[in-house]
């Protein structure tokens, strides 16, 4: 069984930034995709950032140029930094795996943005 586990959530300014993290397990090399989505109250569940083997990364829109997703092999992580943010990203964060058909899932970081 796959265990991830996020930290970095919290409360933060209209402006200020975060770094989320995700540990893995198990070695992050034998994942096609690792990544980011979030759920804010009162919405469906989106994904905001995306890693693939080979270090490709890809975005939501309204978050490129101020989210960057990156790893770490040597610590089986990967990263959410997350900057100038808006009320808007208010949401709980999950880290997400994907094995072949297999999706493994972490428990979620809240990240609160006040205005």
């Amino acid at each position: 069984q796959v265990h991830l586990v996020e930290s970095g959530g919290g409360l933060v300014q209209a402006g200020g930034s975060l770094r989320l993290s995700c540990a893995a397990s198990e070695n992050i090399g034998s994942f096609n995709v690792m990544g980011w989505y979030r759920l804010a109250p009162g919405e469906q569940r989106e994904q905001v950032a995306g890693i693939r083997v080979g270090g490709l990364t890809d975005y939501k829109d309204s978050v490129k140029g101020r989210f960057t997703a990156s790893r770490d092999h040597d610590k089986n992580t990967v990263y959410l930094e997350m900057n100038n943010l808006k009320p808007d990203d208010t949401a709980v964060y999950y880290c997400y795996a994907r094995r072949g058909k297999d999706n493994f899932w972490g428990q979620g970081t809240q990240v609160y943005v006040s205005s």
